[in-house]
């Protein structure tokens, strides 16, 4: 550590006091100790300030609180009062629009937090607020820094407390680079998104060991809650990825499609992909038969700019695809069901998935499109047993609180209360349009047909053949592709071909709209 006894003579004159400045600032840019930093780099992660570099434009990093030490006493800390106290806060750009960060330099305290380090988070998290510009938290830390008591945990009440306050105000994004354990993961967990870095970045309330002390379970820190553990099954990770670069490159493509607060739209871009380009592609994606899968990814790929899209949870709750894009530019959110994934059903985690995602973009005034291909929700005792009703809800709170542009468009099966669900005309879609394939109906029709005609069919001489006769009827009166539309439920039955123009005119058209929601301290979703 660089001290005033350390200068040459005449350090006291100005020259010399700039001279301990720059001599304090470069043994802040370097760390704790080359030690430090090559058992970072062992374990395959990169140093704080090799994060923050990747993340932001190049040189535009404006640090705040270099110089700031903690001033705890007892357990040898008074002897160990390094520059930062373990995090990196500050603010930069990325592709030229401001953000702030703050980055836990694990080689300091292992990233543990504690009073000073807490400090300097909660002034960072303050001041994104203010400028009203995105938050991202590159964590690396070990949790409570024991040796300072209850002011460590304290510490984490005022991080919690702002990430509620920022909640739908500026975008927050959480990205796990190490251990994250205990009370610490609940930042994360009420952010907007969260990144994961396979096999170095783990989460968790309580680690292996505690684990296996009360449930005698055996299991692997990365088992418990590594990326591919939160991507897949728990759902607690948006994006997981193989390193930090990649990682960190797809957190820069995310926040080129979020606007900086509440109260702007998504930055547009000049787009060169026609907005009247014809998609004949669909008549062949999608199948007109309603039993045949299909990968909806594909007619995604086909309708918006390019063909490229950020999809949000890939690979949990695969049975729908939430997902951001372009369309002309623009940015929008998409929600599609997925009939490769249990015939694209809802069920309780795609409800869980689709209505956050719902919420996210009304938040951040991103127009939403959602694509129904939906048979109704996943039957069984599980499902029934788990709250579907109540999770199920949940989405459809989200869609009707919802006051951005919203358009429906029904590409196949939408049966029962999933259709409802799916931001049908009747929970408030600005516009609904649909496929010359469409079944918008109570139920399919072989299920509709033994209710309604159970006596008929019962009694005839050839069950079978009178089931077919009367599956037949139903559709021909109740199931036909425009059905709906004569009711005046569907805006218009559209050629698959024009479906790139007609929703682009249609978000062109719904770009001023304007719609208040009762007056109100807030409303009580589902939980």
């Amino acid at each position: 550590m660089t001290t005033v006894e350390d200068l040459p003579a005449g350090a006291n004159d100005a020259r010399g006091r700039v001279a301990e400045l720059h001599a304090i600032r470069e043994q802040v840019r370097r760390g704790p100790s080359e030690r430090a930093t090559e058992a970072q780099r062992a374990k395959g992660k990169l140093t704080a300030r090799e994060r923050i570099e990747l993340l932001l434009d190049e040189g535009s990093f404006n640090e705040v609180e270099p110089l700031r030490r903690h001033r705890a006493t007892g357990f040898g800390l008074e002897a160990k009062k390094p520059y930062t106290d373990g995090v990196i806060t500050g603010w930069g750009t990325v592709h030229g629009r401001t953000v702030f960060t703050y980055a836990h330099d694990f080689r300091i305290f292992g990233g543990a937090l504690g009073e000073a380090h807490a400090t300097k988070i909660h002034k960072i998290m303050d001041m994104a607020i203010q400028a009203g510009a995105p938050l991202v938290s590159l964590n690396d830390g070990a949790g409570a820094r024991i040796q300072e008591g209850v002011s460590a945990l304290a510490g984490y009440g005022g991080i919690f407390q702002r990430n509620t306050k920022a909640s739908g105000v500026i975008p927050q994004i959480s990205v796990m680079l190490g251990p994250c354990a205990g009370g610490a993961a609940y930042s994360p967990a009420l952010t907007d998104f969260v990144f994961m870095v396979r096999e170095t970045s783990q989460m968790f309330i309580t680690g292996p060991d505690v684990v296996r002390a009360v449930t005698g379970e055996e299991i692997t820190q990365n088992g418990l809650g590594g990326a591919d553990v939160h991507a897949e099954t728990s759902g607690v990770c948006h994006f997981a990825y193989d390193d930090e670069v990649t990682c960190l490159e797809e957190v820069r493509y995310l926040l080129s499609l979020l606007p900086a607060n509440n109260r702007e739209n998504p930055p547009s871009v000049p787009c060169e992909d026609p907005a009247d380009r014809s998609g004949d592609a669909l008549l062949d994606l999608v199948p007109a038969d309603g039993n045949r899968p299909y990968d909806m990814r594909k007619v995604i790929e086909e309708i918006v700019d390019d063909g490229e899209f950020l999809e949000v949870h890939e690979r949990w709750a695969t049975n729908i695809i939430c997902a951001l894009t372009r369309l002309d530019g623009r940015v929008v959110g998409i929600i599609a069901n997925q009939p490769q994934s249990l015939a694209g059903v809802l069920d309780i985690e795609a409800s869980e998935k689709a209505a956050r995602f719902v919420q996210m973009c009304d938040a951040f005034n991103i127009p939403i499109v959602t694509f129904l291909d939906v048979p109704g929700f996943l039957p069984g005792v599980d499902q029934e047993h788990g709250g579907i009703i109540r999770h199920g809800a949940k989405l459809l709170y989200a869609y009707c609180n919802a006051t951005v542009p919203r358009i429906s468009l029904v590409l196949r099966k939408a049966y029962g209360g999933a259709y409802i669900v799916m931001d049908s005309q009747s929970i408030g879609a600005d516009l609904t349009y649909a496929w010359p394939t469409n079944e918008i109906a109570v139920m399919g029709a072989e299920g509709a047909a033994n209710v309604i005609f159970r006596k008929q069919i019962a009694e005839a001489d050839d069950s079978d053949a009178m089931r077919t006769r009367m599956v037949k009827e139903y559709k021909s009166e109740l199931m036909h592709p425009y059905y709906a539309a004569e009711r005046g439920l569907v805006d218009d039955v559209i050629d698959p071909a024009e479906t790139r123009h007609t929703l682009i005119r249609a978000l062109d058209m719904l770009r001023t709209k304007h719609a208040d929601l009762p007056a109100r301290k807030h409303g009580n979703p589902p939980q």
